[in-house]
C-alpha cells in the first residue's frame, strides 16, 4: 500500500476505533460505578476521554500494522476497565450488566452511524466519499466488536455474562478459564486457521462465529442507512 493510500484508509478508521473503544470501556466503567464499585472511578476511567482507555500497542500499533499489511481483518484491544465485582451491590446480576453494556453501546454506535448516512448531504462534496467510508467502517467495526465480545469466553464480556447466568457448578469452571482466555483467543483467531490451511481444512472459527452473524446483521443496518 502506498503511503498516501495508507493515510487515507487509516483516516477513515481513526474516529470509529477511538469512539468504539472509548464508549465501550466508558460504559463498563459507568455501569460498575452506578452499581456500587468505585474502582474505575478512582482510576479516572468513568470518562469519554480516549486517552484514558487507549492501549498504545493494542489500540494503535497493532491495528496500524494490520492496515498497512492489508490484513483481511482488524484486531486490537483497549485497556480493560478494572472492576471489583465483589463490591457491586448485587455481584452476580451486576457482573452481567457491567459486561453486557459494552457490546450494547457498540450496537448503539452502529445504529447511530447508519442513521448519520442520512446527513451526508450536509458534507461538502469533496468529503462525501471519505465520510461515507468512515461511517461504513464504524458500522462494521462496532458490529464486529459487539458480536466478538459476546463470545462466551472469559475475559470477553460474553464470558462474564455466561458466568453470571450459569449455575455456580458450571459458572465457576468457566470463570477459571479467564487466566487462559487470551491464549485461547490467539489460538482461535490466528493458530487454528493457519493449521487448517496446512491441513486443507477450514478451521476459521472466528469467521464462523463472528463474521457470519455480522453478515446476517449488515442488511438491516444498510436498510437503516438507506444504502444498497
Amino acid at each position: 500500500m502506498d503511503i498516501a493510500g495508507f493515510i487515507y484508509t487509516a483516516s477513515t478508521w481513526v474516529v470509529p476505533i477511538l469512539l468504539a473503544i472509548t464508549f465501550h470501556e466508558a460504559a463498563h466503567a459507568y455501569a460498575a460505578w452506578k452499581l456500587g464499585d468505585n474502582t474505575a472511578l478512582a482510576q479516572g476511567r468513568v470518562t469519554f476521554n480516549p486517552l484514558k482507555h487507549i492501549d498504545p500497542f493494542g489500540t494503535i500499533l497493532l491495528p496500524a500494522m494490520l492496515l498497512f499489511m492489508r490484513a483481511p481483518f482488524l484486531f486490537g484491544w483497549a485497556k480493560p476497565v478494572p472492576v471489583n465485582f465483589a463490591a457491586l451491590r448485587n455481584p452476580r446480576l451486576g457482573m452481567i450488566i457491567v459486561a453486557a453494556v459494552g457490546p450494547a453501546i457498540n450496537l448503539a454506535l452502529a445504529v447511530a452511524s447508519a442513521l448519520l448516512f442520512h446527513l451526508l448531504w450536509l458534507v461538502p462534496e469533496t468529503g462525501v466519499a471519505w465520510a461515507g467510508k468512515m461511517l461504513s467502517n464504524s458500522i462494521i467495526l462496532n458490529l464486529v466488536l459487539a458480536v466478538f465480545n459476546m463470545l462466551p469466553i472469559p475475559p470477553l464480556d460474553g464470558g462474564r455474562v455466561a458466568v453470571g447466568l450459569l449455575p455456580p457448578a458450571l459458572g465457576r469452571p468457566l470463570a477459571r478459564l479467564e487466566r487462559y482466555g487470551m491464549l485461547i483467543l490467539i489460538g482461535v483467531i490466528f493458530i487454528l486457521p493457519l493449521a487448517g490451511r496446512q491441513l486443507g481444512i477450514d478451521l476459521n472459527i472466528f469467521q464462523w462465529l463472528v463474521w457470519t452473524p455480522v453478515a446476517w446483521l449488515l442488511p438491516f443496518f444498510k436498510g437503516l442507512a438507506g444504502v444498497g
